[in-house]
């Protein structure tokens, strides 16, 4: 008998896969953790039920979450990264040069076992010597922390278990003490389309703190529900709408390789859809 893995995030929607050969299953110190082989999207990662990577995927969520607040930004020297422990998102960080991060998760278990069985989503980030590895809290860490940061990415899972307080007010505001001046936040926020409230929720508090907040977008196969919304939050207004020129100079200038981030991806991930906009305008 075939086993199937079935995600029942969204009430009333699932996302159902075929697991192969099970790698790994145990609960480690913080939540329940599983990775297992599937024909169409190769390793397949999922904590507490819910999808958080897969090897065929991934690099679609992971380059748009770094290279755009990159691009955008123009002079990064350093990012943090807030969750993050696949790798995934030092790997696309760490490919820009003269650029340092340090990656904060909770969970050493993993940053260990994404490294042993899906090594190609951190593709030798966690080696860079570059790259700092906190293992800690993400709140209490930039609560405590008296460093700054020019991109801080906050690769969180859903506002559940662990990852839910990744979405307070406190913990936004913590994050903007640790920014440099004119720098950007970038969140996970889901698939509007099945989490309408946590988008409305993160662009309320987000809103309150900066000066330009928005959301832009990517359809990651293996997220159910739609294209995923990644928050956009900072105080120089000019970063979200860059020349398309400049940032074809910078993308070459930089000499990064990719796969689904282009400068032209990179606009068009602005433009929301209407119901997006509902989402963020209309009154509660």
């Amino acid at each position: 008998m075939i086993e199937v893995f079935d995600e029942g995030l969204h009430a009333g929607v699932n996302l159902a896969l075929e697991v192969g050969e099970i790698l790994y299953r145990d609960k480690t110190e913080h939540q329940d953790l599983m990775i297992f082989e599937n024909n169409r999207f190769g390793r397949v990662m999922s904590l507490d039920g819910a999808v958080q990577t897969t090897e065929k995927d991934e690099f679609i969520y992971h380059e748009m979450f770094a290279h755009v607040p990159i691009l955008a930004h123009g002079n990064v020297q350093s990012v943090l990264i807030i969750g993050g422990g696949d790798g995934g998102a030092a790997r696309q960080v760490l490919k820009h040069a003269g650029i340092s991060a340090t990656l904060v998760d909770i969970d050493r278990t993993v940053i260990d076992l994404s490294a042993k069985y899906m090594p190609t989503v951190s593709g030798g980030a966690f080696e860079d010597p570059r790259l700092e590895i906190v293992v800690a809290d993400g709140c209490s860490f930039v609560k405590a922390t008296g460093k700054k940061w020019d991109v801080i990415i906050i690769d969180s899972t859903d506002p559940y278990g662990p990852g839910e307080v990744l979405y307070s007010q406190e913990f936004y505001t913590d994050c903007k003490s640790c920014l440099n001046e004119g720098g950007i936040i970038v969140t996970q926020n889901g698939v509007p389309f099945v989490q309408p409230e946590e988008l409305r929720n993160s662009f309320d508090r987000l809103g309150s703190l900066f000066t330009d907040v928005s959301f832009y977008m990517a359809a990651i196969p293996s997220y159910v529900g739609g294209s995923l919304a990644f928050g956009w939050a900072t105080d120089n207004k000019s970063l979200r709408s860059q020349d398309l020129g400049l940032l074809a100079e910078r993308y070459l200038s930089s000499g990064i390789s990719t796969d689904y981030y282009n400068p032209e991806v990179h606009k068009a991930a602005f433009a929301l859809p209407y119901f997006v906009q509902k989402i963020l305008t209309e009154e509660v």
